[in-house]
């Protein structure tokens, strides 16, 4: 009894980040608090029933008491935020990533729950993101809301193309750690590689540069962690196929924009979708043959030569990435509504947007508290007090800086708390069950570069997988769970 409920615990726990997916990305109150109130019931199962929802190594803790730090000061911010709801807003949404990180530490201590992460944060961005292609590859049966300032980007459900892309990009690097690890099945391994090709889809038509920078860093440092030659090959293929995609879908303007007639849009929605599933059928058989000549040797099989030395190839990746982010985000000047309305390939050219604008009227506002900062949810008033040009922001667009504009000096110490918690632990974890925590140390890689160019921390559909692959890295890092058996007693 006491596994099925931790078992379902963890179900419910891996289909929350899909399901808020579907509802604005639990971006609003109901959503969110729901979720809440959902994780903290997992919580409960966990303290009742598993082996406790406090990690028992010091990294593990670190970062939940990290994380903590940062919810508790927010809450305490309140009493000088500028706006009280705002405030209340992050409060609640911190509580909801307390409690999922304490649970996906502890239940993914159990190796059923551990192998179950990869494959269903993998299917839930695929759910996600089908649903988003699906208006474009059958415009004339599907038609799908579109935002006022979409223009043509893949922001279905979640409402916003940088989150979608960030959410493909995700998907991306765990369908191709799934297709590489010689461990699965053959027949989950092919179901991955061919769902990788639409996640590649995906992150192209988000037209989200901070997304396609992340995938490529998470990809690498997929190899350095699971540095093998069936985790190189699957990642080729991942990246090749998707490439594929992405090329052919910038020639049809009803897909890569979806813009033109219904007649237009529905020529090129059905050329596109012959050519995925011409594509993800040339990945799936590709990948078939490489794991019979991978069973028979008849390829190099083990660990790449080079493997001592990608761990230093993938932190300079990951330097290199977050250097260029960041100095494209301060090299992005001009109004952002001419950004917005750009529309394929073009968005990828342009450095129109506020971005710099946004990080100078924090900056400046910080000035003002260095200690405390200026309140959970602050930076919305002051962008309204010191906008350059007559454009609503309501977040500063980096989640570093997020946490020393508004919560000062405790709110950067919690997140570098957490942040390095969770990468002493991945050391650790990759020591030791490197099956498991290859794939979750590079998801938590896309996310945080991705985050820190953008709000991803507002929007519990894209940090609710890296959290919970963080949970699995803190899991990993210590011994497995013992698992209670079928029949023991609650």
């Amino acid at each position: 009894m006491r596994r099925t409920a931790l078992l379902t615990a963890t179900a419910v726990l891996l289909l929350t980040p899909t399901v808020l997916a579907f509802f604005s990305g639990g971006y609003f109150d109901k959503s969110r608090l729901i979720a809440t109130l959902v994780v903290w019931a997992v919580v409960l199962v966990v303290a009742l029933a598993g082996p406790g929802p406090l990690p028992g190594s010091t990294p593990g803790r670190v970062a939940i008491a990290g994380l903590a730090l940062i919810t508790v000061w927010s809450g305490v911010s309140i009493a000088w935020a500028p706006l009280s709801d705002p405030a209340t807003d992050s409060l609640v949404r911190l509580l909801l990533y307390v409690g999922a990180l304490l649970a996906a530490a502890s239940l993914l201590r159990m190796p059923p729950a551990a192998r179950a992460v990869e494959p269903a944060l993998g299917l839930g961005a695929l759910i996600v993101i089908g649903y988003g292609l699906s208006e474009r590859l059958l415009p004339g049966v599907i038609d799908l809301a579109e935002s006022r300032k979409a223009f043509g980007r893949l922001e279905q459900p979640i409402t916003y193309w940088n989150a979608e892309g960030a959410l493909a990009a995700m998907g991306l690097v765990l369908c191709a750690r799934l297709a590489g690890a010689e461990d699965r099945p053959t027949g989950v391994r092919v179901a991955a590689i061919a769902a990788a090709i639409p996640l590649g889809l995906g992150v192209y038509v988000s037209y989200s540069r901070g997304a396609i920078a992340a995938a490529l860093v998470g990809v690498a440092v997929l190899i350095a962690a699971a540095p093998t030659w069936s985790q190189l090959r699957a990642a080729g293929l991942a990246l090749g196929g998707s490439a594929l995609a992405a090329g052919c879908a910038a020639a049809l303007p009803g897909v890569s924009s979806a813009s033109g007639s219904l007649g237009d849009r529905e020529v090129d929605g059905a050329l596109m979708l012959a050519v995925l599933v011409v594509l993800m059928a040339g990945a799936a058989l590709a990948l078939v043959r490489l794991a019979r000549a991978e069973e028979s040797r008849s390829v190099r099989t083990g660990r790449l030569p080079t493997a001592p030395r990608l761990p230093l190839v993938a932190g300079v990746a990951l330097a290199v990435g977050l250097v260029v982010l960041v100095a494209g985000g301060l090299a992005e000047r001009g109004r952002a509504d001419a950004q917005e309305r750009r529309r394929g390939i073009e968005r990828l050219t342009s450095v129109e947007s506020r971005r710099y604008d946004y990080w100078r009227v924090g900056l400046d506002a910080y000035g003002h508290h260095p200690l405390r900062g200026i309140g959970a949810g602050g930076f919305r008033v002051e962008w309204l007090r010191e906008r350059p040009l007559p454009e609503g922001a309501l977040e500063i667009h980096s989640l570093p800086l997020e946490m020393l504009v508004e919560l000062g000096i405790p709110g950067l110490l919690g997140f570098g708390l957490m942040i390095g918690g969770v990468a002493v632990a991945g050391g650790r974890a990759l020591e030791r069950r490197p099956e498991v925590a290859a794939g979750a140390f590079a998801v938590g890689t896309v996310w945080l570069l991705h985050a820190s160019i953008d709000w991803d921390w507002q929007l519990p559909a894209v940090t609710l997988p890296a959290l919970i692959a963080a949970g699995a890295v803190l899991a990993a890092s210590e011994p497995p769970a013992t698992e209670p058996s079928a029949g023991s007693a609650a």
